[in-house]
């Protein structure tokens, strides 16, 4: 039987919620309007805004039905770990859709970058309750620190296959390991974050930790090749910006992937050292 928890909808983070999901149904209503664009990155400002309505949606009515009470995994962690998720990619449309969508007679498109800027304050302010204020008394993988670094390694592999384009790697071998690498680490990163949050990981027959320390060390390793090789052959022959580059040719795509390549190897090697520290310091001393 369904029940009905009014309370979920009046606490400071219900209301958060409500507004949140009206904003971001607002950012890509005004985007959409202004019309469609074939650039990837536009449809990945309009992935996000409804990414972040549907799921933001979704939670006010889980709550409100109580129905997430009956969920096989730890609710509060779920809720904190997408609302910084959604603050993260929040951040990073309200700069690339301003940057590059907008004009000044673009009412609309100015209009929805405006209103993304306040659905990330918005976001950012449901972290804050939550992070000062848990329902909880323990705090689940998501919204621990190797967990917020796996949702980062994943959502920086995102911004590089939304930057990719199949012409530039096609017929080069170093780039297609570099691809391959970028979509090796990014399953891997899914699968652990998946195991995790369904608390699958006790029926593996195999330490998990340990497991997930080889893995990024695997990664942090594959992420050091692709450091080297994606810029060493994507500016091979152009190493500087060519003067008939328009607001944003293919050779800007080609730093935007290198720029994320290096955020994401230093992601990976400090998840890398906290978890050796995490498993054979920490639990050590306590055992």
């Amino acid at each position: 039987m369904v029940n009905v928890d009014v309370r979920s909808l009046t606490q400071p983070v219900g209301i958060i919620r409500i507004m949140a999901a009206i904003l971001t149904c607002m950012c890509f209503s005004l985007a959409g309007a202004e019309g469609v664009n074939s650039s990837s990155y536009w449809a990945w400002c309009m992935f996000t805004w409804c990414f972040c309505f549907f799921f933001t949606f979704l939670i006010v009515i889980l709550e409100f039905t109580t129905v997430h009470s009956k969920v096989p995994f730890a609710w509060d962690d779920f809720t904190t770990a997408f609302a910084m998720l959604a603050s993260l990619m929040c951040l990073i449309v309200s700069i690339i859709y301003p940057t590059f969508f907008t004009c000044k007679t673009c009412h609309r498109a100015i209009g929805a970058a405006v209103v993304s800027w306040v659905c990330f304050a918005t976001y950012a302010g449901e972290v804050v309750l939550t992070r000062l204020y848990p329902r909880g008394e323990t705090s689940g993988f998501l919204s621990t620190l190797p967990g917020i670094m796996k949702m980062l390694e994943t959502f920086f592999a995102c911004l590089i296959f939304v930057s990719l384009d199949r012409n530039q790697y096609t017929g080069n071998s170093g780039l297609q390991w570099c691809v391959a690498v970028y979509s090796l680490c990014f399953i891997f990163s899914i699968i652990i974050i998946l195991l995790t949050l369904a608390q699958l990981t006790s029926y593996l027959p195999i330490s998990f930790d340990k497991v997930v320390i080889v893995y990024n060390i695997l990664a942090a390793v594959m992420y050091t090749t692709a450091m080297v090789i994606w810029p060493l052959y994507s500016f091979s022959n152009n190493k500087q910006r060519p003067p008939n580059c328009g607001h944003f040719c293919p050779w800007d795509k080609l730093v935007v992937v290198t720029f994320m390549t290096i955020f994401n190897f230093i992601v990976y090697t400090l998840d890398t050292m906290y978890s050796i520290r995490l498993v054979f310091c920490i639990m050590n001393r306590e055992d």
